[in-house]
């Protein structure tokens, strides 16, 4: 069995999301925040494992996002949770003439209650 290389999706424009936000895309049919934050520009899984929690909404800082419901912060770059406990995948980004594109991870980490 080959394993699939994943292609990079256009999902927005640098403009559509000002610096120190995120947004909600859905890419292949899996739900990825997309941040544009002050060291560059990053995706993860948009739902936090805890609770669910959107993380497109979260606060922005740095290179981490905190979540908006119980504020569990995830670094941009690794998806690693930053005081332990279940991470998100991390998601490749390419900016290419103002487009902003995501090449997805090969799993999405199970979601826990």
């Amino acid at each position: 069995m080959s394993a699939a290389v994943a292609v990079a999706v256009a999902v927005c424009r640098e403009s559509d999301i000002p610096p120190g936000e995120g947004r909600a895309v859905t890419v292949a049919g899996r739900r990825i925040a997309i941040f544009n934050a002050a060291t560059g520009w990053y995706a993860l899984d948009h739902a936090c494992p805890h609770l669910g929690g959107p993380l497109a909404d979260g606060i922005v800082s740095d290179a981490c996002v905190t979540c908006p419901l119980h504020e569990r912060r995830y670094d941009l770059r690794t998806g690693e949770a930053l005081a332990g406990g279940e991470g998100v995948a991390a998601h490749a980004v390419e900016v290419r003439e103002g487009t902003v594109a995501v090449r997805l991870a090969r799993a999405a980490p199970a979601l826990v209650a």
